[in-house]
Parts: C-alpha cells; sequence; structure tokens
C-alpha cells in the first residue's frame, strides 16, 4: 500500500444540502487546490487557517468556497490535508471533484482517508475501526463506546498487556541462547501470576462482548403471546404511538412488525409477532412459524397474556413452549384494568422467574416500569463513559484465540520446554496485535476498511 498519490472524495454525505465538503489528502493536496482556487495563494498559508474564494476551471467559476488548510503532519491523515466547503449542490461537487481529478488527484476509496490515518501512526487499528462504530451510532450509548474507543481506551489497555508478556517472551528467549547452561531467567511463579492476571482482564473483555454487540447493534426484543393478549397494544403503549392494528378479533397481526424503542440510551428493536396459537389457515400458519423464528434468533422476549382469561395450565404450557436457557424471557400480565382486584402474580420457580410485570396496555398502567424491568434483563451491568467494551467480533475471536494460547503455557508451564512456552507466548502476541494494527496483512486492512463509507 502507498500513500504517494493525493486522494479526493466528497466527506460529507451524499444528497442535495445546503454545503459539502470535498477532501483532499496526500503529499500534493494544497498544490493541487491552489491550482483551481482563485485567492490567497494556499502554499504559503500556515496550517489550520480556513480562507475564502472560489474554484474555477480557467475562466469558468464552479463557486464560491471556504479552503481549510492542515499541513503534515498536523492533519487526521498526517498528510497535507484540504478540506473545500461549497454549496450542496449535487452538479457543483461533481463538477469540483472531477476538475481536482484532473489536475491530478484520484478518487479515494471506501475507508482510505482513515487508512492512511492508521498507517501513518496517527490511530492504531481498534481506533481506526472506532471511527466506523461513530459514525454508525444511533443511541447515546453506543456513542460512548465508540468514543471511549476512538480515544484510545480500548488500546492502551491492550497495550499494557502486551508489554508484560513482552517482556516475559524476553527472558524466555534468552533462555533459550543458553539451552545449554540449564539457566531460568524467566520466573515461572512470576509468569504464571501474570498470565493469571491477563487472563483474568481478557476473560472479562470477552464477557463485555454480550453488552457492547447489545449497545452497538440494538436488543432484539420479541414481543409474543398468544392471539388477543395485547401485544399490538403493547408495542403501541411502548412506542406511545398507534403503530400496530388493534382488533378484538383473535389473529389481527399475522405477520411481525418491526419498530425501535430507546430506552436509557439503548436501542431495542421491538418485534410484534403473530399470537401462538393453533392456526385456523395457512397465512395464520405462515404467521406464527414466522414467530417461532423470531424468538429462536431474539436476546430478549417479552412473553404477554391476557391476565384477565388465561388459565394456570395455559401460563404453564406457553412458558414450557417458549423458554430457552440462551433467551432473557419477561412475563407480562396484561389487562389488569379487567381484573377487579383479583390476584395476578404466580410464581414460576421452575423457570427462575421471580415475578411478572403487571400491566394494563390499553391503559398504559406500569409502561414505564415494564421498560425499567426490559432495561435491566438486557443490560445487567451499570453502563459507566470510561468503561471498555468489546463490540467487535473480529476482536472478540482475537481476544479468544489469545486466551486459549495463555491457556496452554499456563497448562505446560511445569511440563514443556521453554521452546514451547515461547511459541505460545508468541501467538498471544501476534493475536494480541491484531486488534490493534501491530500485526496486519494486506487481506485484514482491505476487508476492514472497505466497510467504511467513501470520504472517511
Amino acid at each position: 500500500m502507498t500513500n504517494d498519490q493525493t486522494i479526493v472524495a466528497l466527506a460529507t454525505a451524499a444528497g442535495t444540502g445546503a454545503i459539502a465538503v470535498i477532501r483532499l489528502s496526500g503529499p500534493d493536496a494544497i498544490t493541487i487546490a491552489n491550482s483551481v482556487f482563485r485567492g490567497k495563494d494556499l502554499t504559503k498559508q500556515e496550517s489550520h487557517t480556513i480562507h475564502f474564494g472560489s474554484i474555477a476551471d480557467d475562466e469558468t467559476v464552479l463557486d464560491e468556497v471556504l479552503v481549510s488548510l492542515f499541513i503534515a503532519p498536523r492533519s487526521y491523515t498526517r498528510e497535507n490535508v484540504v478540506e473545500i466547503s461549497c454549496h450542496g449542490s449535487q452538479y457543483v461537487i461533481e463538477s469540483i471533484i472531477k476538475l481536482l481529478i484532473k489536475k491530478g488527484a484520484r478518487s479515494a476509496r471506501a475507508g482510505e482517508f482513515t487508512l492512511r490515518a492508521f498507517l501513518n501512526g496517527q490511530l492504531d487499528l481498534s481506533q481506526a475501526e472506532a471511527v466506523a462504530d461513530l459514525i454508525a451510532s444511533n443511541s447515546k450509548a453506543s456513542q460512548q463506546v465508540a468514543l471511549n474507543q476512538l480515544r484510545g481506551g480500548f488500546s492502551s489497555q491492550l497495550q499494557q498487556l502486551r508489554e508484560q508478556l513482552v517482556q516475559f517472551a524476553s527472558l524466555i528467549e534468552l533462555e533459550l541462547d543458553f539451552s545449554e547452561e540449564d539457566v531460568e531467567f524467566a520466573n515461572r511463579n512470576q509468569l504464571r501470576k501474570l498470565i493469571l492476571e491477563i487472563n483474568g482482564v481478557i476473560g472479562g473483555l470477552i464477557r463485555s462482548f454480550e453488552l457492547g454487540n447489545a449497545i452497538k447493534q440494538g436488543v432484539n426484543t420479541v414481543i409474543a403471546g398468544r392471539p388477543n393478549a395485547g401485544k399490538s397494544t403493547l408495542l403501541n403503549a411502548l412506542l406511545n404511538e398507534e403503530r400496530a392494528i388493534v382488533s378484538h378479533i383473535p389473529g389481527t397481526t399475522r405477520d411481525t412488525i418491526e419498530e425501535v424503542l430507546n430506552i436509557n440510551g439503548i436501542n431495542f428493536r421491538l418485534i410484534d409477532t403473530a399470537g401462538i396459537r393453533e392456526a385456523t389457515d395457512t397465512i395464520e400458519q405462515i404467521g406464527v412459524q414466522r414467530t417461532m423464528e423470531k424468538i429462536s434468533q431474539s436476546a430478549l422476549l417479552i412473553y404477554v397474556y391476557d391476565a384477565s382469561a388465561i388459565t394456570e395450565a395455559e401460563l404453564d404450557q406457553d412458558i414450557e413452549r417458549l423458554h430457552n436457557p440462551g433467551i432473557n424471557m419477561l412475563l407480562v400480565a396484561n389487562k389488569i384494568d379487567l381484573l377487579n382486584g383479583a390476584p395476578t402474580v404466580i410464581d414460576f420457580p421452575a423457570y427462575g422467574f421471580s415475578d411478572i410485570i403487571s400491566i394494563s396496555a390499553k391503559e398504559k398502567l406500569h409502561i414505564d416500569e415494564l421498560k425499567n424491568k426490559i432495561y435491566g434483563a438486557a443490560i445487567k451491568s451499570q453502563l459507566s463513559g470510561d468503561e471498555t467494551l468489546v463490540t467487535n467480533i473480529r476482536h472478540l475471536e482475537a481476544l479468544q484465540k489469545t486466551e486459549e494460547a495463555l491457556s496452554r503455557v499456563l497448562t505446560g508451564m511445569d511440563d514443556v520446554t521453554s521452546d514451547f512456552l515461547a511459541m505460545d507466548i508468541k501467538q498471544a502476541l501476534h493475536y494480541l496485535g491484531e486488534i490493534t494494527g501491530a500485526v496486519t496483512t494486506d487481506d485484514l486492512l482491505e476487508n476492514i476498511f472497505s466497510k467504511f463509507c467513501i470520504g472517511k
């Protein structure tokens, strides 16, 4: 990969708007911009300055613009960077970019600006990936996690682990140089203690993925129950809008309805499903099948039942059918406004349910309490702005491989020779290095940065 070319792309979102920003980066960025700029001589201006003028193709003025200068290495890519703020006309944008290409720039590939930032040492790989996560963040929590990673919180934690391991790896390598003299430079007890500590940290990071992934992707939440239990009414109550059709006729919902609900900064993808019962026709049968499929793919299941009509035997039958140890499940007793003071709570110790949330979706009774229960069922720990969470499946897999390699070191510490210990420690260092980019391949970088938007 080479950075000797100057690249150009639209840095703002495509489409007509008031303002658009066109970004140049590379050794000739300032020279190319200056060749089409009518105003001050950009080659003689200081870094981090903004200049008003116009962009012209020979005698034809394309637009009046503001040009921002960032002289290497004080820029996002650590190269010369020019950002041209023009009007958001699609014609104007395309004309300026074509002119810049004619003057010597080339179109940037997806993520190429951030790739250059990584290759030039401005960001490590996990920070670069956090840029894409920050752009894609759609909730307060996902924004906080991405921003913490971008600021280097995750990277610094991994760097500390690597430095400790590198020290012991060096000592074990030294032992190999004196293998004929049977000397031991790396204290095995200290090494064992260090690996246990590191695996404890790594284990915590691995466990954080469930929460981190929920924050990043949102929580798949299925609302299920028998026909006429009030599932669609509950969806409307949670969203505070009439999103689903509500009817007293059983089987009104025959397909899934999906909406996003934000609770305390976390997005829950609510899925209202067809009622669970023996289908009366082919279409309803398909709807019930889709309900069961959605339940199997969910992270959280909200089981709703009509507290005024269902029997304990029916409740037990539904819970036995729907309960899955891998899926969090909330029991919601609906229509308590029809009970006239009758008890609504039934204990299900066999399934681990300590209580049932009693609500009236129609009257919007206890909906806020239910939202708190939904949040608590999915997010089992308190979130803090500086908490390190793993949100990337690539990072998770690398951490798991690191943990396995270090476990092999522990297992073989008393039985294998130093060269095998060194090999496993090197493997652990390799996997940790893959996360931050200390170890990379062209294929890995291509796979990561191809998922970025062009212009970033």
